[in-house]
């Protein structure tokens, strides 16, 4: 296997980092639009790792440009293209990859785009939609394009499909649900306002109408941050407010699993509502440029943007951050046994660890985890396909017997929970 990551950020960052202790790939070239980020990741693996030879090598990409993407999977042999970067590069890194004849990775999906006269009401242009639209051009080619691949999605559905095939005899309601109990501080204490994810990517699943699927209703919309609830989280996060939010699951999910209702739910909190239903108002979380006056004469540039440069960037606020981060799906319905069950399948992520282990802050390390074991499940064969397909198109089992294996006896070392709760009332 030879790897093509796209995105050196935060993720991308963290992705080399956990797939230089592993030994299922020959080669990965890591690209970014700055070179230097990619070299600055390859530095800290020779650093930690030792001399990496030829496994790691940076490289520069344009990934709004699918030719760029294209020519290094042409240049280096790629076979596997790993999208780590904006959800918006998702359509020129998917078609660079099926150009040059690779398969294809992501952790977000193509972006979507509301009811022109229902937004709150009907889904229009809905996640993903464009990249499932492609799939006979990938089933022709032979090649997969495996999407949503992160912790959530990605993680989520990998528990989703597990709940289905070994828990459940009947699913009403696949609830991903994600909170966190983290905090970052500055050096005199101050709790500071810092996204542990990239801005750009939640101002568009937080104030997009989020999706809710239900069998006898298909996809329909809300208004942004529905139906709220408390999620009680485990290992220490306890009770945390969730809301709804436009997010992938919902949308993956009903396409390969059996259930009556699904949704994502996410542990957003007052401030960070408050401050996204600002921008909104303000028109600051727009992504069509304006034109800004500058010392240097006018200039366009989109309000989004601006307000991602002006935050403190993910990858680098884990040395000030405390807490830990879970991800998670809750499921409901009738057991095996055909008596009412209720649980909820889990990963927590410990920032003082993953700082201390990897450099890397605890949501994106993470987020980062799932895709190179999707890869080492590609690389030995166990996943395989072709097309366009979401995480619950394969056994769940390998993944999570790889995930949860010590590392000593070749696995990632990282358990998950399976939390048993009392049945709600009908």
């Amino acid at each position: 296997m030879r790897i093509l990551l796209v995105g050196a950020g935060g993720v991308g960052n963290a992705i080399a980092k956990i797939a230089a202790r592993r030994n299922f790939f020959e080669t990965m070239v890591v690209s970014d639009y700055d070179p230097e980020r990619a070299e600055q990741t390859i530095a800290w693996l020779t650093e930690r790792h030792g001399d990496q030879g030829s496994r790691f090598i940076a490289a520069r990409v344009d990934a709004g440009d699918p030719a760029s993407v294209t020519a290094l999977v042409r240049e280096h042999r790629i076979t596997h293209v790993m999208n780590a970067v904006e959800p918006k590069f998702v359509p020129s890194v998917f078609t660079g990859a099926l150009d040059g004849g690779a398969d294809y990775l992501d952790m977000a999906m193509s972006l979507s785009e509301p009811h022109p006269t229902a937004p709150y009401e009907q889904p229009g242009v809905k996640l993903g939609d464009d990249q499932f639209a492609q799939a006979p051009d990938w089933q022709a080619a032979g090649r997969l394009a495996l999407v949503g691949m992160g912790v959530e999605p990605g993680l989520s559905d990998v528990f989703a499909r597990y709940a289905v095939d070994h828990l459940f005899s009947e699913v009403y309601e696949l609830g991903t649900r994600d909170g966190a109990n983290l905090v970052v501080r500055d050096s005199a204490g101050n709790e500071l306002f810092a996204p542990s994810f990239s801005i750009w990517t939640t101002i568009e699943e937080c104030l997009n109408p989020p999706v809710v699927w239900e069998k006898d209703r298909g996809w329909y919309t809300t208004e942004p941050f529905s139906e709220p609830e408390v999620f009680d989280f485990p290992e220490g996060i306890g009770p945390v407010e969730c809301v709804n939010v436009e997010h992938e699951e919902v949308m993956l999910m009903p396409r390969y699993l059996d259930a009556q209702r699904v949704t994502f739910k996410y542990g957003l909190g007052d401030e960070f509502i408050g401050i996204l239903k600002t921008l909104n108002q303000l028109g600051l979380d727009s992504t069509t440029p304006i034109r800004v006056r500058s010392a240097n004469g006018p200039v366009e540039v989109a309000p989004r943007d601006v307000v991602a440069a002006a935050l403190p960037d993910p990858a680098t606020i884990g040395p000030m951050m405390t807490g830990k981060t879970c991800a998670g799906v809750w499921v409901t319905g009738l057991g095996k046994d055909g008596e009412p069950r209720e649980v909820y399948l889990y990963h927590v992520s410990d920032n003082e660890w993953t700082m201390a282990e990897y450099g890397a802050q605890c949501v994106v390390w993470q987020t980062a985890m799932n895709p190179v074991i999707a890869l080492e499940l590609l690389a030995t064969g166990v996943w395989h396909g072709v097309g366009v397909v979401g995480p619950e198109a394969f056994d769940a089992a390998p993944f999570l017997e790889l995930m949860a294996k010590p590392v000593e006896e070749g696995g990632y070392g990282q358990p998950w929970g399976l939390e048993e709760r009392a049945p709600q009332a009908a």
